[in-house]
């Protein structure tokens, strides 16, 4: 491994950066897949909840907050964190209930599909 550029090292009297204080990887347990298979053009929906489960906290909280039309790779951008970490974290709340994951187009799928995915992205785009 080589060292950081000199030019990266803070200067004397500097404050160096704040070190993280919990590494991405924690708040998956070590997990780096779920079962639940998500592309990453996906489209994530929040689910009403109306039989009274609580919502989670922390870090699943703030996917929640975000993550409502939007793809996985937009949850990762929005939260700054690595994509592989916020997948397992989705796949989490879909599994317990708090989101979906609506479906996108495979080798299968029909024109009208097709043509419904492509309406889709052109809204999103125009909502720019």
């Amino acid at each position: 491994m080589s060292p950081l550029p000199q030019s990266s090292w803070p200067e004397p009297g500097e404050d160096a950066p704040a070190p993280r204080v919990v590494r991405h990887f924690t708040l998956t347990s070590g997990r780096a897949h779920t079962d639940v298979e998500i592309p990453l053009e996906a489209t994530i929906r929040r689910l009403s909840l109306v039989d009274g489960t609580p919502l989670p906290g922390g870090v699943h909280r703030r996917i929640l907050d975000v993550c409502d039309t939007t793809s996985l790779a937009e949850v990762s951008a929005n939260l700054s964190m690595p994509i592989g970490v916020v997948r397992v974290l989705v796949g989490d709340l879909v599994e317990q209930g708090h989101l979906r994951i609506q479906a996108t187009i495979t080798d299968d799928s029909s024109f009208d599909e097709r043509r419904d995915l492509i309406e889709r992205t052109l809204r999103g785009l125009r909502s720019l």
